[in-house]
């Protein structure tokens, strides 16, 4: 019998459920508002009713679905079964599988959302066909996610790939997560969009900075100069760790094209170790955009 995939992909804003076949195209997709202020009890109903509905708009039902995986912008600790900090509903070290398991005759597996987008492009997208990769998303924060031999890596309590919150400013400035310094605090697009405020005094999001690149203004070439300068010594670091076959950027920022990409490709041979004896992978667009993490999601049984 055929076998098919659930995903969903949760978000502050919405719930995207997708019944996903065996290549790796979504059938159906199904998608709800979030409710990040209600109960545990409501979230997770509304994560399952979503999910069922996304099964019965593609005529299936749950016996002809392998699993339920989930992309969160959390963490589970496979030592102790909770989820660590969902920021978006304000949760913190929950049972989460106590609540979700009831819901669906399926078995439930729960990923960090970047970790599933990064899977996602593995599997379906601008890395397919790769063993090892490493993925950012540069959005409201940098989410990251890294596939070693095909498979999501992930540490040794199911923790680790936090590539955002690495180090990059000693005591810089302060990061959504409490602590300073991190690649977040100033690779994100919300750090170049407070950055860009600082400097100009006017409201600017992040196509209007790369867009302002591309029209010749200074101050626009100026901050882009900075913002890829901090976005180049955290990818350094990370290729001078792991060797990736290639590094794939999302998000916002990533939509910005040869105004980010051919600069920062150039700057990485001037700062990456070994760049000029043993080369550099290339920094190339994700291809599913927001897909990727609801693919990688109902991967999780493959």
């Amino acid at each position: 019998m055929k076998q098919y995939h659930l995903g969903l992909d949760v978000g502050g804003t919405n719930l995207v459920a997708g019944v996903v076949d065996e290549n790796y195209r979504i059938l159906t997709k199904c998608s709800c508002p979030a409710g990040a202020g209600r109960s545990i009890e409501e979230i997770t109903g509304s994560m399952a009713q979503v999910s069922r509905e996304a099964v019965c708009l593609a005529g299936l039902k749950m016996n002809q679905i392998a699993g339920w995986g989930i992309g969160m912008p959390s963490c589970v600790n496979q030592k102790t079964n909770l989820l660590v900090h969902a920021n978006c509903f304000g949760w913190k070290n929950i049972p989460i599988y106590k609540y979700l398991e009831p819901l669906l005759p399926l078995p439930v597996k729960i990923e960090n959302d970047a970790n599933c987008a990064a899977y996602g492009e593995a599997l379906a997208g601008a890395a397919r066909g790769y063993n090892d990769l490493l993925m950012l998303t540069l959005g409201t924060g940098v989410g990251g996610g890294l596939i070693i031999d095909k498979k999501i890596y992930k540490g040794a309590d199911g923790m680790g790939a936090e590539l955002g919150h690495t180090k990059l400013v000693y005591n810089g400035k302060l990061c959504t997560c409490g602590q300073r310094g991190c690649l977040e605090a100033y690779c994100s697009a919300t750090a170049l969009i407070r950055h860009a405020k600082e400097t100009t005094g006017k409201d600017m999001d992040a196509k209007m900075v790369f867009d302002g690149v591309k029209a010749g203004d200074k101050m626009c070439m100026e901050l882009v100069e900075d913002y890829i300068a901090h976005l180049a010594a955290g990818i350094s670091t990370f290729i001078t760790i792991f060797r990736p076959e290639m590094i794939i950027l999302g998000g916002g920022v990533a939509n910005a094209g040869d105004a980010l990409f051919v600069p920062l490709n150039e700057q990485l041979k001037d700062c990456t170790f070994g760049a000029a004896e043993i080369g550099i992978p290339k920094v190339i667009p994700a291809t599913l955009g927001n897909n990727a993490g609801l693919i990688g999601a109902a991967y999780l049984f493959r």
